[in-house]
């Protein structure tokens, strides 16, 4: 009877590619899946609101301060902005509903300037942001 001769350098091999293909695929599957929430980028005092509640669909995020600014993805804008950068950042991250966190102390006047850029830009859902 002829023998076979196992040489110890023929050692078995794990090949990992499979595994690194799916791991790939995973990837991509969560970062297209994943949702990306466009803060305004400041801190205000919003005004009290007993029936407030809490809106987690939003994407969009608009921050009015007391002396009048507008912020939107972390930077200040104008007025006259407001309408081109929602439908940029629509397109980026669709959404219907816009929050506008206003200061307690902003004037009224721009928060309704805000909201007629909002209209123009589409049909959107325009909430106002409030403690509980």
């Amino acid at each position: 009877m002829a023998r076979k001769r196992i040489r110890e350098d023929d050692e078995a091999q794990i090949d990992i590619t499979p595994m690194m293909d799916i791991v790939f695929i995973m990837l991509i599957f969560f970062i297209v899946t994943t949702s990306f929430v466009k803060e305004a980028g400041i801190d205000v005092n919003k005004p009290e609101a007993t029936q407030a509640q809490q809106k987690p669909s939003a994407t969009i995020f608009i921050a009015i301060r007391p002396n009048g600014e507008i912020w939107m993805d972390r930077r200040m804008v104008d007025v006259e902005r407001v309408a081109a950068n929602i439908e940029r950042l629509v397109a980026e991250s669709p959404t219907d509903t816009i929050i506008i966190q206003a200061d307690k102390e902003a004037m009224h006047g721009r928060v309704m300037e805000v909201m007629d850029q909002i209209k123009a830009a589409g049909d959107y859902i325009i909430t106002i942001a409030g403690e509980q």
